[in-house]
């Protein structure tokens, strides 16, 4: 699955404003609007993405 479609999924469970989660996840208030607008972010940023995305599973 696309980190994007990660996020996506995220957002909508979460009901978290994309702007929120681009500045907690890596700093970057325009990071979803970015990716919806066709960026392709590097290694580095998926990471950090990932690693954001990991620590706000729920817990079973």
């Amino acid at each position: 699955m696309s980190v994007q479609r990660k996020i996506e999924r995220f957002l909508r469970r979460t009901q978290m404003k994309d702007t929120v989660f681009g500045r907690l996840a890596v700093g970057d208030g325009r990071l979803v609007r970015d990716l919806r607008n066709g960026r392709e972010p590097r290694a580095k940023m998926v990471a950090r993405i990932e690693a954001f995305l990991a620590s706000h599973e729920p817990r079973p």
